[in-house]
């Protein structure tokens, strides 16, 4: 392969500031007192807070040395499958910052946030087009707090019919917060199989949805990252014994401007605005995860909506059926701005173009290693490809072993050992932003990792070797964790 982007290099060790502190350092000089001192009583204060004393170059040191340790979508591939890693447009970030947007606080009057609120009218009805529904909330904090939402529109739209449903139907290619999301809810999940292509059949969904079953949940593209190319046929079986089609939009990367999901027959669905639609993802947060809707679903979302009368803007809570409020505030406004500066500078060719690349990239990968890592669904793939260990399995080398190896040829491992319906599984999404030349190095790399499990396994289990750390012992943490910090 052409020359490795992993290398060693001095990574340097960083003890806590607290240890690193000295007393009468400083960092900047205080400007002269213009106010006569007042004791203050120390019964009140104590000793104070425990600061550090450190120096500007004390303070600049430690968080640069602390940045090189780090690995992220600014530093390279990231290629975690069902997470949309991708690297997101700078001027969004800049968009977010305008001092008019980021300053604003929630509690200013409607009168001086019409800016704000005109911003949010518009991305909801940016998301309803991309996704063919009919009306959206942006109040949920995240993907997961989508899911729940949807949870409660269902159960409140069934609620108005008089019917006490108790059950959801979650396929095995479902996104793992989909059950959770439904017991949260009182829901009893029904697990069903995929069928041998990957997808869903839909004799699979007729045999367990009868009259108690409020709806199903399907991720489409799924987990194994493929189309459900049955879902019009499975939302008329729902649909016929009256009940509602969710849509986990985790993987809307894969088909945004291309699948207008409210036409193929779904009546919910959460997006991942940190996702597909250019936020920093990672870290923490913020999300956002707004649900979209169809009509029928439409009373019942969450309060305050956003409403326009006579070129005014204002957040109305006169909505009798709706679920209530999700949040104290109307959810990560930041998130918000970088995604309508996206979908504004992208145009509806631009999100067209990168669902396409998206899913050649994936299809690249796919064609390029499926004669060295089994490949249990050999069909074109969407956003993400799906291989496992079974080629590797008779040398005991594992898929936790060739991930650990990636870290040593500079790329982040991919996501592994999901989705469980694939035995040792290695989940790849290469997204959009990936140039051809950054693909072929990840080629590259895992070909290498392959040729060297026939030649010297023993090194790949002692993988990584070239990072600051070396092979963690895993089942100690997950089983002792310390939560010292």
């Amino acid at each position: 392969m052409k020359e490795s982007q992993g290398a060693t290099g001095l990574i340097l060790n960083e003890p806590l500031l607290w240890e690193k502190g000295k007393k009468g350092r400083s960092g900047f000089s205080m400007p002269r007192r213009d106010v006569v001192p007042f004791p203050v009583d120390e019964k009140l204060t104590g000793d104070g807070p425990d600061f550090p004393d450190l120096s500007e170059v004390d303070v600049v040191r430690h968080y640069t040395r602390l940045s090189q340790w780090n690995f992220g979508v600014d530093t390279g591939m990231y290629p975690l499958g069902s997470c949309t890693m991708k690297y997101n447009p700078k001027i969004n970030e800049r968009a977010a910052a305008i001092p008019g947007l980021a300053g604003a606080h929630p509690l200013l009057p409607e009168e001086l946030s019409q800016g704000a609120l005109e911003l949010m009218y518009r991305l909801e009805r940016y998301l309803a087009e991309i996704t063919g529904m009919d009306a959206v909330t942006l109040q949920p904090a995240a993907g997961a707090h989508g899911e729940l939402a949807g949870m409660l529109l269902m159960h409140a739209y069934h609620r108005s019919k008089g019917s006490n449903r108790s059950k959801i139907i979650v396929p095995d290619t479902a996104h793992g917060t989909n059950p959770a999301s439904a017991a949260l809810c009182g829901y009893c999940p029904v697990p069903v199989k995929s069928s041998q292509d990957g997808i869903i059949s839909p004799e699979a969904i007729a045999t367990v949805m009868d009259e108690d079953t409020a709806g199903i949940m399907i991720t489409n593209p799924n987990t194994l990252g493929l189309f459900e190319e049955n879902i019009r046929e499975i939302a008329d079986i729902v649909h016929s014994k009256g009940g509602l089609v969710y849509g986990d939009g985790a993987n809307m990367n894969a088909v945004m401007g291309i699948v207008q999901m409210g036409k193929i027959g779904f009546d919910v669905m959460h997006l991942n605005l940190h996702k597909t639609f250019s936020t920093p993802h990672g870290g923490g947060g913020p999300g956002s995860g707004p649900v979209c809707v169809k009509g029928i679903l439409e009373p019942f979302l969450p309060v305050p909506r956003i409403v326009k009368k006579k070129e005014r803007y204002r957040l109305s809570g006169d909505f009798p059926d709706s679920i209530g409020r999700l949040q104290a505030f109307y959810g990560n406004f930041g998130v918000m701005i970088k995604a309508c500066s996206y979908i504004m500078s992208m145009g509806s060719d631009g999100l067209k173009r990168a669902s396409r690349l998206a899913v050649l990239n994936a299809n690249y990968i796919k064609e390029s290693l499926k004669e060295l890592l089994y490949l249990p669904y050999d069909k074109p793939c969407m956003h993400e490809c799906v291989f496992s260990d079974k080629l590797q399995e008779p040398l005991k080398i594992t898929t936790l072993d060739m991930a650990k190896r990636l870290m040593d040829y500079g790329f982040h491992p991919p996501t592994i050992y999901f989705p469980l319906v694939v035995h040792g599984a290695m989940m790849i999404e290469p997204t959009e932003t990936e140039s051809k030349e950054d693909i072929d190095r990840f080629i590259d790399a895992l070909k290498n990792i392959v040729a060297e499990a026939g030649q010297n396994p023993d090194a790949l289990k002692r993988a990584p070797a070239r990072t600051k750390l070396r092979r963690l012992d895993e089942t100690a943490a997950a089983r002792k964790p310390c939560l010292a910090g």
